[in-house]
């Protein structure tokens, strides 16, 4: 099982270059970075894990700006948006973006999507959260068409472009391997629809999923990759992650200075040694 880290970094964690080295020092595979354009003052939408918001939520940094900092710092660590809310976003915009990371990178980009909880910010976006889910899906097949054809065209209800030039195209071919994050009752739709692989968090029920997505992506005649996110350093939830087929675990960080991320860093290679003997 490959492991990594994420982090919603900001002004008050660790810089995204300086975690990013000590990150890939300490042998993780991955960096994943959250993602919020902001988060609106006024908020009816319940925050999914439990009030208060934690206010790491709107001081993150822009999630590229980020990984492009965590990317030419290293050499070896792949770095990933957890997740990115590609309906809250320009498409060929977006497309640009990443391709342009994964170029400069020399193709270690893992772009993780999602399509958000908080309504308010969704409308701050100027669209109809009800459609988030259809917007996300068409966004990141426009984009798709944008990193493998020469002249892109797309044509879908939220987007509409014809014969588009955009280069860089991404160093991973055809494009960056997509996660779908999330864990609501359609999203092994979205992750065959669209994905490369599911990126869920550890709730109750999570793991017997796994093999009713496992056998659809068979009957497809495909894989697909399992990567969970936010996990705690806890080497009992990480063998039942093994036993269940997870291919790799990221463990949460605290959105805090160097000391706190590398007490955590600590805690979660302890636990995988006790799994793994390593």
């Amino acid at each position: 099982m490959e492991h990594g880290v994420t982090i919603a970094a900001g002004a008050r964690t660790m810089r995204p270059d300086d975690l990013a080295r000590l990150v890939e020092e300490r042998g993780h595979r991955y960096l994943f970075f959250g993602d919020h354009t902001h988060v609106p003052a006024a908020r009816v939408t319940p925050f999914p894990g439990g009030e208060p918001l934690p206010d790491r939520y709107w001081r993150t940094y822009d999630v590229f700006a980020a990984l492009t900092a965590a990317a030419l710092a290293t050499t070896t660590l792949r770095v990933g948006t957890g997740v990115c809310l590609v309906a809250e976003r320009d498409p060929i915009i977006t497309a640009k973006q990443v391709a342009t990371i994964d170029h400069l990178s020399g193709g270690r980009v893992e772009f993780g999507v999602g399509a958000g909880w908080n309504l308010e910010e969704m409308a701050n976006h100027r669209y109809d959260p009800a459609t988030r889910f259809s917007r996300m899906a068409e966004h990141v097949a426009a984009m798709k068409a944008i990193w493998a054809e020469e002249e892109a065209s797309f044509e879908g209800r939220h987007v509409s472009f014809e014969r588009i030039c955009s280069w860089p195209k991404p160093a991973q071919r055809p494009h960056p391997p997509v996660l779908v994050g999330g864990v609501g009752p359609t999203v092994l739709d979205r992750v065959l629809a669209v994905g490369d692989g599911w990126m869920p968090l550890p709730v109750p029920g999570v793991l017997e999923r796994i093999g009713e997505l496992r056998r659809r992506a068979a009957d497809e005649g495909r894989t697909v990759t399992v990567c969970m996110s936010d996990a705690p350093a806890d080497a009992a939830l990480i063998e039942q992650f093994r036993e269940a087929g997870v291919d790799r675990v990221l463990f949460a960080l605290p959105a805090g200075g160097r000391g706190p991320v590398e007490r955590a860093l600590d805690a979660a290679e302890t636990a995988m040694g006790e799994v793994f003997g390593t």
